[in-house]
C-alpha cells in the first residue's frame, strides 16, 4: 500500500474565447456564423419595414394594427439587443447562460405570433398599405422559424451560441508515502 500512485484523469472543459479587436460575430471565414448574421440582419430590416408599413397606414389605430406592431418592435429592440451582445462578445463570456435555448424559445414565440399578426393583416389587405405588411410579416414568420429551427439543431448538437469548446483531461495523481495521513492529491497538468 505504500508508495503506491494512483492516476486519475478528469475531464475538463474550456471556452476559448475570441479576444481579438478584429473578430467580429459576422467572421466570413465560418459560414454558419455568416449564416447567422444574415439572419439576424433580415429580422431587423423585416421588423423595421413592417412597422413601418402599419404606422404609415390610416387604420394604424386599430387592434391589428397594433398587435402587429408590438410583434414587430418586439421583435426589432429584442433581436438588436442580441445582435449588440453577441457584436461585442457578451454572449461568449457569459457562455453559462443558456443562450441557445433562450434564442430558441425567442424565434419559436415571435414565429407564431408574427404568423397570427400576418393573418390579420392579410385579412385587411385592401385596405392601405395592410397586404405589403402581411407579406413581409410572413417573411419575418418564415425567418424566425428557421432561424429556431437552426438553434434547436444546434441545442441537439450541444453547440455554444459564439466561441468554441476545448476539452483536455487533466491528470491527478495520488502518492501514499509511510507515516502521511489520510490522502492528499497532487494534480499535475498534462
Amino acid at each position: 500500500m505504500y508508495g503506491e500512485q494512483e492516476n486519475i484523469e478528469i475531464p475538463f472543459v474550456r471556452i476559448r474565447l475570441h479576444n481579438s479587436p478584429n473578430y467580429l460575430f459576422c467572421d466570413l471565414t465560418h459560414q454558419v456564423k455568416l449564416i447567422i448574421c444574415f439572419i439576424s440582419f433580415t429580422h431587423q430590416v423585416l421588423n423595421l419595414i413592417g412597422f413601418i408599413l402599419i404606422s404609415m397606414s390610416m387604420y394604424s389605430m386599430y387592434f391589428r394594427a397594433n398587435f402587429f406592431n408590438t410583434v414587430a418592435m418586439f421583435g426589432f429592440w429584442f433581436t438588436g439587443i442580441l445582435l449588440v451582445l453577441y457584436l461585442f462578445h457578451i454572449i461568449e463570456k457569459l457562455y453559462k447562460i443558456p443562450w441557445l435555448k433562450i434564442e430558441f424559445v425567442y424565434c419559436s414565440i415571435l414565429a407564431a405570433f408574427y404568423f397570427i399578426a400576418s393573418i390579420l393583416c392579410a385579412s385587411w389587405a385592401t385596405h392601405s398599405t395592410f397586404g405589403v405588411a402581411a407579406i413581409f410579416g410572413f417573411c419575418a414568420t418564415g425567418a424566425y422559424a428557421y432561424d429556431a429551427w437552426i438553434k434547436y439543431i444546434d441545442i441537439q448538437n450541444g453547440e455554444l451560441a459564439q466561441g468554441s469548446r476545448v476539452v483536455s483531461t487533466h491528470k491527478t495523481t495520488n502518492v501514499v508515502s509511510p507515516g502521511s495521513g489520510p490522502r492528499s492529491p497532487v494534480t499535475v497538468i498534462a
